[in-house]
Parts: structure tokens; sequence; C-alpha cells
């Protein structure tokens, strides 16, 4: 058996270190946890880390890491693995290293103790920035490969199913999170985006006119999701190809979970309206420019993307 307990953080391939740790960190409001010539560490509040950035290329995903929950041992989980027919390592820094059914790089560290058991407002300070992200929550990839990569992460990887959109889209849980996982079919792979919690709709808010300040701009939302409930909005990242969600308002499941299956609507994926446009599930130049310059909306259709 294997059990992970949350996502632990998500590792970028980044062009130049010093940008973008610089940039994460002013955008974001993240703390620079750590900082070395190989990688930077970046985090919420007082964890270890929530985004990794190393140097490298192409710049974009190079992994994402979970950990194990108490009780779970690595062999215990390299056995697992090994079992259900994956090819796993081990990684530089003690932990395991896999990957899913469209390539994307997984590891898996060993559970560690909390510093502290109170809840994070009762803790000591760390972070200086106010208003940063309480959490990494959770990741989404694009997939032209969904029965292989339910497989991997229900069965492989132990993430329980928590809905269903249609027969194209798929959520996972790790713990009352709605989810911690997603996959939506779009006919090939591509990561898109991470996620960080805000307390609430003001914290949004409040972030969003900072990124508005820094360049960014929104591929969609703010929204209300039907599946999962949270209040959403997607920040376009260009220089490492996704979008970080922030939100807040998830959906905390019950004890005995049943999965759900909703329909393909639009009702499903925003409960307040408009799908989002066809650039947001697109990461070349046509699509952002797109986007950018809300072409859409003005009445000029985004081209079908030559593969």
């Amino acid at each position: 058996m294997i059990e992970i307990a949350r996502i632990d953080h998500v590792c970028l391939r980044v062009a130049d270190l010093d940008e973008a740790t610089a940039r994460w960190s002013a955008q974001f409001g993240l703390r620079i946890a750590e900082r070395g010539d190989a990688a930077a560490r970046l985090a919420c509040d007082d964890e270890p880390c929530a985004l990794e950035l190393i140097p490298g290329t192409p710049a974009g995903l190079d992994h994402v890491a979970y950990e194990l929950a108490a009780g779970c041992e690595l062999e215990q989980a390299r056995s697992h693995l090994l079992q259900f027919g994956a090819q796993v390592s081990d990684d530089d820094e003690g932990g395991l290293a896999t990957r899913d059914a469209d390539g994307n790089s997984v590891r898996l560290i060993a559970h560690r103790e909390p510093p502290s058991l109170l809840v994070p407002h009762a803790r000591p300070a760390v972070n200086p920035s106010p208003g940063h992200p309480r959490k990494l929550g959770h990741v989404n990839f694009l997939t032209g490969n969904l029965e292989a990569q339910y497989r991997f992460y229900t069965e492989a990887l132990g993430m329980r199913l928590t809905d269903w959109l249609g027969d194209g889209g798929v959520w996972f849980h790790v713990n009352s999170d709605h989810h911690v996982m997603a996959l939506i079919d779009k006919g090939a792979a591509h990561f898109h985006h991470l996620a960080f919690d805000v307390i609430d709709i003001g914290q949004m808010r409040a972030a969003l006119d900072h990124l508005g300040r820094h360049g960014r701009w929104l591929g969609w939302g703010p929204t209300r999701h039907g599946v999962g409930g949270n209040i959403a909005s997607y920040v376009r990242i260009t220089e490492e190809e996704c979008f970080v969600e922030l939100y807040c308002d998830m959906e905390q499941l019950q004890a005995g979970h049943k999965p759900r299956r909703w329909p393909d609507d639009r009702f499903s994926s925003n409960t307040w309206g408009p799908l989002p446009p066809r650039s947001y599930f697109r990461f070349d130049q046509a699509a952002i420019d797109s986007e950018r310059e809300s072409l859409e909306m003005l009445g000029v259709p985004l081209k079908q993307e030559s593969r």
C-alpha cells in the first residue's frame, strides 16, 4: 500500500535563477527559504518549500513532489510502485523519483513531523510579507492519455477519486481538500497550473491588483467552480509556460465521500458565468497574444493551433 499526505512542492526549470527567484518572491509574496547556486526554494509561510526553482531548459515543469503519510515508508512506496509496473529511482535528496503515464516527473519524499501542531496564525511569524498565500494546494495537468493517467494516480500513487467532469476531466484527493491533483483531457500533455490557497476573495483581490501592477493578467476568472466549489483566478505565467491559480473556499470533503459525475457544461465549470477563452488551454504565442489583448472578446477568433 501507499499513502500520500499532501502535496509538498512544485519544481520549475527557469532560464535565469536570479530573475525567477526575485520575480516569484515579489509577485506572489513567497519567502526565499533557501538559496543556492543550483536551486532556490520558496515557501508560502513556515513550510520547508512550496516552489523550487532550478536552472534548466526548456523552462517549465521539472517535477511535482508529494509527502508520504505517517506510517508509509519510502521502501514501502518503492515496492508498491514497482508492483504497479512504474520505474523508480532514488532522487538526489533521499526520496523517490518516478514518472506518470505522460512522462511527467513525480517525486515522493518521506513524512516529516511538522515543527508545530498549532494552527498557522498562532505560530511565530516566518514570512515577512503580509498577505502571502497560505499554502500550495494542488496542481492540474492537461493530458491526451486520460485512462492511463487515471490508473497511475489512483493505483500507483493511491490518490482517491473525488469527481468526474463528464468523461473528460477527473479530480483526486488525498485529504479533506476536494482535490490535490486534476486531469483534463485536451488531446495532448502539458502542465497547466499550480494553485496557491488564499484566505478569502478579499485577499485574492489584493493579490490580483498587485499582480496587475506587475504586468500580469488573468487568463480566466474570477470564477466559482461547480466542481470543487472554489473561487478561482488564473494568472498567466509566460516565462515557465503555466498558470498560477489563486483560490479560496474549496469544498471540504466529508468522511465516506462518494465520487460524483458532473455534467460537462458551463455551470459545472463556472456557476458565475463564462467558460474560459480558447487560449486558456494553450501555451503557444498566438494564444498568449490573443489572451493578453482580449482579442476573442473583440470578435477576433483564435486560429487552431498547428501541431
